[in-house]
């Protein structure tokens, strides 16, 4: 029993020389092979990083040209002309950038081996100089309508599983309450699906439960006119529109920090020009439109296409109330005399048909401004339009006048020269220089930044094993094993011979819409004798510590390394589910993973942090099983085992539902599963990742699974 707690706790590499294996068998008869995927390699210039550049020597725009819908991306510099203020300006750079690989179809739905679909497999990290599409989809849910969160939630439950590709890097933010946003980047769909989960209709909605309130009838004795068709009134509701535009303003700024082109979808009921109080008098035959207490937000709009601008961010919007009816219906109250009547239903029809058009203007202004569009009438969004709108563009630079940093707003314009074609740019840009605009920042500001981008940094080579476990003692928490390339980091020789180097470590995990749920930094000093630096030099070394977790959820866990001495950073993440061990489901820690060829190591923690492993060699792996339920013949669990290995979401290899011993495991809480499969010499080298999927067996009326997925790396 203390062996199974210890493993429990610390999922410990002690233990794999306790266990004999529950399963071994080799993949070979059921062994499928996948090519690699083929991808091209964006430009490695700064170009691809800063898109628009405003400085002294240069100005760079980014365009896109369409015929038919379809993007053109064979045109040459010779095709463009391009104009500031209206005055012609000589083509000095031009490039086409793709934002894709080889291939832009979107993936195949994933296989499946039954009637009810396998879970949802992840895909290996974006590299940030790789071809990929950068997407910001924003829930406005200060406004959005009650009737319109179910149709927003549907089309990116779609999006997410029929469009996006394991290439495109995408954040589902709500404009409600506090919220992150860089950090919330991810190709992983498993954290996508539940940022969907998390999208309700919020109270303080500017627009109300439904996209249009219900009509009044006409009541002539009284002398009070009819209430807003446009919104229910909430106090918490009447700043929601600068809300809204704050927290658009503060995306767009955190994307900033991303390199290349990148799109930011709204998606909201109302984003005007204009906020006032709309009210139909009762009495006239045409409609008054009555305004008091007016705010004119064209100033705030325009300085948030401005920061989009300089952030080379392309705003979209979609209206997400889609075809909408503005003729009377049944949940309108309409009665009086005929004439009375016939008034009320053109008054009705033609408030609403206004309202939609006014409800529209802020969010079409500045999509016009950065390059976008606005969609709407349109129940599906077009949202694959948007992503073969990002599959590339062309840009398009000139030398500026002296002129040009005058502070004033200049405009762009650019067309091409061939017939039948469509070209989208920027609006135009204030003058002044970038870096006139640019923030220093200190190193802990770096290490934040670090922290919240989706893409690991790699000045000092770090790879993470991180996993949940729980610990009797404490609770839920997060197991982390770092390991560092030694030539990352400042040695410096002591007198008495050793070696010496000063970390500093910060592990956040951000829970929901990007919510700094706990976060650690401790530092770390190593002091290594020759032979352990020369250790440390050739092989790196592993550092072990934990992050307690206080609630329940699924978690992007970040961890950055600093070296104190150089500055230098390393940083990685990992997608962290923390399941609700109290109410009783059935539920898994992490997996660790070893080769058998790895035990007489003398750093035994370092197969599990690197989880590299050569092909041809047996792999072990242990994880703990929790809640499982006594069989009341045996008492005793009884757990099947099913194990499947994937590459670039196919499956390769997949075994039978295979029962687990239960000798020796008396508690249900903590029920130890370790089994090691053969990776075949056959393999291809690249990212690969190990399913492991248990079913409670104890429970024949129900089927009660849990599954964990771990990704390593197949080597020659």
């Amino acid at each position: 029993m203390k062996s199974i707690r210890l493993l429990a706790l610390c999922l410990s590499v002690v233990m794999w020389t306790v266990t004999s294996g529950v399963l071994a068998q080799s993949p070979a008869q059921n062994q499928k092979q996948t090519p690699s995927p083929q991808t091209t390699v964006a430009p490695t210039t700064d170009q691809q990083d800063d898109v628009v550049r405003i400085s002294t020597n240069l100005v760079q725009v980014d365009a896109v040209v369409t015929k038919d819908g379809k993007q053109v991306r064979d045109l040459k510099a010779e095709d463009f002309e391009i104009f500031q203020d209206g005055k012609r300006q000589e083509i000095t750079n031009f490039a086409y950038v793709s934002n894709v690989p080889n291939t832009s179809a979107p993936p195949a739905p994933p296989a499946t081996t039954s009637g009810k679909p396998e879970f949802t497999s992840p895909v290996p990290p974006i590299r940030a100089d790789s071809n990929h599409r950068t997407f910001a989809l924003v829930v406005d849910d200060l406004g959005l309508s009650a009737e319109s969160v179910g149709f927003v939630q549907k089309q990116l439950r779609k999006f997410i599983a029929e469009k996006m590709g394991p290439h495109d890097l995408v954040a589902i933010i709500r404009t409600g309450g506090d919220f992150g946003a860089l950090q919330q980047f991810t190709n992983d769909k498993r954290v996508l699906e539940r940022a969907i989960e998390k999208v309700r209709w919020n109270f303080c909605s500017r627009v109300g439960l439904s996209v249009f309130q219900p009509a009044l009838p006409a009541i002539p004795e009284s002398g009070q006119p009819v209430r807003s068709v446009g919104s229910e009134s909430a106090t918490c509701s009447t700043y929601s529109a600068l809300a809204t535009m704050k927290a658009l303003r503060f995306i767009v700024a955190s994307m900033r920090e991303l390199p290349g082109r990148k799109s930011m979808v709204v998606f909201s009921d109302s984003l005007p020009l204009q906020d006032q109080e709309v009210e139909t008098d009762r009495y006239v035959e045409r409609l008054e439109v009555i305004k008091t207490d007016t705010k004119d937000y064209l100033g705030v709009l325009r300085r948030i296409a401005e920061e989009a601008i300089r952030s080379s961010v392309i705003i979209y919007a979609v209206d997400a109330s889609g075809v909408q009816y503005t003729g009377p219906t049944a949940a309108d109250n309409i009665a009086g005399s005929s004439n009375a009547v016939s008034r009320q239903i053109n008054n009705t029809s033609a408030f609403r048909m206004m309202l939609l058009q006014r409800r529209r203007q802020g969010a079409d202004l500045i999509s016009r401004q950065t390059g976008g569009y606005m969609i709407i009438n349109s129940n599906d969004y077009r949202l694959g339009q948007l992503l073969e709108d990002q599959s590339g563009y062309y840009l398009l630079g000139y030398r500026p006048t002296e002129e040009t940093f005058d502070t004033r707003f200049h405009k762009i314009k650019a067309r091409v020269k061939k017939s039948g074609m469509t070209l989208r740019t920027r609006n135009g840009f204030y003058g002044f220089t970038e870096d006139e605009a640019r923030k220093i920042r200190s190193s802990q500001d770096l290490t934040l930044l670090t922290l919240m981008s989706p893409f690991a940094s790699q000045d000092i080579e770090l790879t993470l094993t991180a996993f949940f476990a729980h610990s009797v003692a404490t609770g839920p928490l997060v197991r982390s094993f770092i390991n560092l390339d030694g030539h990352g980091l400042t040695f410096t020789k002591t007198p008495d011979g050793s070696y010496q180097a000063t970390l500093e470590i910060t592990a956040v995990l951000f829970g929901d819409n990007g919510i700094v749920a706990s976060k650690q930094t401790f530092g770390k000093t190593l002091t290594l004798g020759e032979e352990a630096y020369q250790e440390a030099l050739r092989e790196g070394f592993t550092v072990q510590f934990d992050t307690p977790v206080k609630l329940p959820g699924g978690y992007q866990y970040r961890v950055a390394a600093r070296d104190v001495t150089s500055s230098r950073i390393g940083s990685a993440g990992q997608f962290i589910i923390v399941p609700n061990l109290r109410n009783k489901r059935l539920a898994m820690s992490g997996v660790l993973l070893r080769a058998t060829t790895d035990v007489q190591k003398t750093d035994s923690n370092l197969a599990p942090a690197t989880r590299r492993f050569p092909a041809g060699t047996e792999l072990q792996f242990a994880t703990v099983v929790y809640n499982a339920t006594l069989d009341q013949s045996s008492n005793s669990p009884k757990l099947a085992l099913r194990v499947r290995l994937v590459r670039d979401e196919k499956e390769i290899y997949s075994t039978q539902p295979m029962m687990l011993s239960s000798a020796g495991q008396s508690d249900p809480t903590y029920f130890a599963a370790v089994g090691k499969i053969r990776l075949e010499k056959s393999l291809e080298p690249g990212s690969y990742y190990l399913q492991l999927i248990v079913e409670d067996k104890a429970v024949p009326d129900k089927k009660m699974m849990a599954d964990q997925w771990v990704d390593f790396e197949v080597t020659r």
